[in-house]
Parts: C-alpha cells; sequence; structure tokens
C-alpha cells in the first residue's frame, strides 16, 4: 500500500471515529480525544525536530548552486532571474488572494476552540509589534539562539549569508562545507521518512481528538482548504498564458494549445521530472524554441523551479491564520510571502511528503503562526497536488518562452553588429 493511501485511511478512519464519539456521547468524546493527543504531538514533535537542521543546510547548499548556474552562461543567469520573478509574483498574490477567499468562507468557532485544545504543541513564536523592531529582528544578533528559538527568518538570513560566504573562499574548501551540509541534509531526510512511516498512526490521533471535540467543523474546514489550494493553483495557471503572451511573444490561444499535452502527463503523473520530456517535445516541435535554449532552461525550471511552491506555502498559513481566527498583518503577509521564495528555491529537490513539513513549517512559524495544524493538512496535500504539477510544468514553459525570446533578441543583436 502506498504511503499516501496510507495516511489518508487514518484521516478517514480517525474522522469516522471522532464524529462518531462526538455524535454519540460528547462526554467520552471528550475522554478519547485527551487520550490520543500525545499520540498526535509525539508525532508532530518529531517532525518538528528535523526542520531547523533540514531548511539550514538546504539553504545553505542552495546559495553555490544557485551561484555556479549562474556562472555558466547568459542564458542561465536570465533563466534564474525569470524563475525568481516568477516566483515572487505568485507569493505575493497567494498572500493577497488566500486571506480574500477564506474571508468570504463562514468559520465554527467550535474550530478554533478544538484546534487549541486538541493539537497545541509548542508556543507560538511572536512576531515583531513595530515596524523598527520587525526591521532589526530580521538579522539576529546570535545565530545559535535563532535556532534554537526556531527563529526561521533571521535563521534563514543567517544561512544566507554563510552561503554567500562560502561562493567567495577556495573552492576545495567550499566544496567540503557544501558536502558537509548535504550530509546533515540527506540525514534529516531520512529521519523525517522515519517519522511519516508512522503518518497513519499520528495523523490519526490528531483527526481523531479535533473531530471529537468539533464534529463536522473539521472535516469541512479540510474541505476549504482543499478548495482553496486547487483555486490559487488554477489561478496561477491560467495567469502563466498573458504572461507567456506579454513576455515571451506568444500568442495566448496558441501557445495554451501547444502545451497540453505537457500538462496532460503532469496529471497523470503528478511529476514536473517525468514531464520533462514532453516539455521539449512542446518547446522545440510545437513552439518553435532553441533546441540549445531549452535544452538549458527546461532541466533547470525541473531542478530549481516550481511555481506552486510558494503558493501552498503562503495558502496553508493563510488557512491556519484563518481556522484559528487570527487577522494577519501586512507585515506578516509579506514576510511570509518572502520567506516562501526563497524556501521553494532551495527545497525543490526533496522527495515526496519530506519537503510539506521542511517547508510549509518556517513560513507557518516566521508568520507568528500555531504550526500544530500542517500535520493534518499534510495529510490532504496529496488531493490537489495535481493542479500544483500542472501548474509547475505551465509556468515552466512559459519561463522558457520568456528566455527564448530574449535569445532570440540577442541573436539579432549580433548579427545587425557584424559587419
Amino acid at each position: 500500500m502506498k504511503p499516501t493511501t496510507r495516511v489518508l485511511l487514518g484521516l478517514a478512519s480517525g474522522a469516522a471515529i471522532g464524529l462518531t464519539l462526538a455524535w454519540s456521547d460528547p462526554a467520552l468524546a471528550a475522554k478519547v480525544a485527551a487520550f490520543v493527543q500525545p499520540v498526535g504531538k509525539l508525532w508532530l514533535n518529531g517532525l518538528q525536530m528535523t526542520v531547523v537542521p533540514l531548511v539550514f543546510a538546504l539553504v545553505i547548499i542552495g546559495v553555490p548552486t544557485a551561484s555556479d548556474t549562474a556562472s555558466s552562461g547568459r542564458t542561465a543567469r536570465r533563466a534564474l532571474l525569470v524563475f525568481v520573478t516568477l516566483l515572487s509574483a505568485a507569493s505575493f498574490f497567494t498572500a493577497f488572494a488566500a486571506p480574500l477567499l477564506l474571508s468570504l468562507v463562514s468559520r465554527d468557532p467550535a474550530l478554533t476552540q478544538a484546534l487549541s485544545g486538541s493539537i497545541a504543541t509548542a508556543p507560538v513564536v511572536t512576531t515583531a509589534s513595530g515596524w523598527s523592531e520587525a526591521l532589526t529582528s530580521i538579522i539576529p544578533s546570535n545565530a545559535v539562539s535563532a535556532a534554537a528559538q526556531s527563529a526561521m527568518l533571521p535563521l534563514i538570513v543567517f544561512a544566507l549569508f554563510f552561503g554567500f560566504a562560502l561562493t567567495r573562499i577556495e573552492k576545495p574548501r567550499r566544496d567540503l562545507m557544501v558536502n558537509f551540509f548535504q550530509a546533515v541534509s540527506d540525514a534529516m531526510i531520512v529521519v523525517v521518512h522515519w517519522v511519516l512511516w508512522a503518518a497513519p498512526v499520528g495523523v490519526f490521533a490528531l483527526v481523531l481528538a479535533v473531530c471529537a471535540q468539533s464534529g463536522m467543523s473539521m472535516v469541512s474546514a479540510l474541505g476549504v482548504y482543499i478548495l482553496l489550494q486547487c483555486a490559487l493553483y488554477l489561478a496561477v495557471t491560467v495567469m502563466m498564458l498573458p504572461v507567456a503572451a506579454y513576455f515571451g511573444g506568444e500568442r495566448i490561444g496558441r501557445f495554451a494549445a501547444a502545451i497540453i499535452p505537457a500538462q496532460v502527463v503532469a496529471a497523470s503523473t503528478q511529476s514536473s521530472l517525468a514531464s520533462l520530456p514532453a516539455m521539449l517535445e512542446v518547446a522545440q516541435r510545437r513552439l518553435g524554441y532553441s533546441p540549445q535554449v531549452t535544452a538549458l532552461v527546461l532541466p533547470m525550471a525541473v531542478s530549481l523551479f516550481r511555481i506552486n511552491s510558494p503558493v501552498q506555502y503562503v495558502s496553508a498559513a493563510a488557512f491556519i491564520a484563518w481556522a484559528y481566527g487570527i487577522d494577519l498583518s501586512a507585515a506578516q503577509l509579506a514576510t511570509g510571502a518572502a520567506l516562501a521564495v526563497i524556501i521553494s528555491c532551495g527545497a525543490v529537490g526533496l522527495p515526496g511528503q519530506v519537503s510539506y513539513m521542511a517547508t510549509n513549517l518556517p513560513v507557518t512559524q516566521a508568520m507568528g503562526l500555531p504550526i500544530a495544524p500542517l500535520g493534518l493538512l499534510l495529510a490532504v496535500d496529496t488531493i490537489p497536488d495535481v493542479f500544483a504539477t500542472v501548474g509547475n510544468v505551465t509556468a515552466d514553459l512559459t519561463a522558457t518562452s520568456i528566455v527564448s525570446r530574449q535569445a532570440g533578441k540577442d541573436a539579432k543583436e549580433a548579427d545587425s553588429d557584424r559587419p
């Protein structure tokens, strides 16, 4: 049985038992919720303990990797710039759209009470109250203290400084440090796989505890989360068409029709890597892009660029804020959106469910929100994943269209300069 299927079975059975207890005997439901709560908390703690070293290592590894990629030529540098620009646009769009969409949905107060009482974990990291405090807190005075307090934003800023510093030292020493942090990342991924092996039990305990206290509120809330993610993924996918038209010089109808085969492969496989051959075929045969450009840009996009990653991180945090009845400030949303872009650039290669907690937790925590509900959201994340992959593939081809157009302009300028 696939791990995803096991987790969904744990979710369904926990919800069924919790709802039955809430309907038949509320007093017994409260006792059972209190009994299973430590199981879910242990599982969440197991996931949380890997996040700081894993994210720290990934950011440090990502900076020299991106630097080496950029040094390989103008096309690579241009592609990286397009990737970061599109990621930033998607992230800040989500920071605006997700709270707006959630404000249209009514929330059951029983849900907040159940979440606070049944799956409370570590204390929420407080966010800076004023702009001056927020600004000065970005750079940590003590990186070890920031790590100990799980203050993700200053910790990642320190990791960025560390990573850029590595690009300035001798290559043998740089390679030594990068290999060390790669080993740290690999070891943490192994630990996460061990913890995820117990995910059906952890999710079962979490869902049972919440549903026993809130009834159908939790089930309907998870439905809201799924619909929110699907809607945002589809919105970002559709927005790639005018981007390709304006910046890539494509006709929207022609571009939309040409990329359908790659989108079909993405939907069926839910893997950008598996869609790469179809994307190359579309880019070269249907859209007529230069093989020299597509052979470089598309593999880079698969390795470094998933446009719906920051969409997922920010929307998950916005959903948690909605579930707890927390009004997010502009500073919190901006912090989450910016951090989501940085993390998405360094965590593209993470396998499967490993990436969910390692990437969503830092953004949620940096926004000063409870992280406990992420264990529940992880269980249903596979449902909207098909829409995310289609959007990622569409964005890959959109980025290629932009780079290809600029490469064509460079070639024309070079020809005009020749005597």
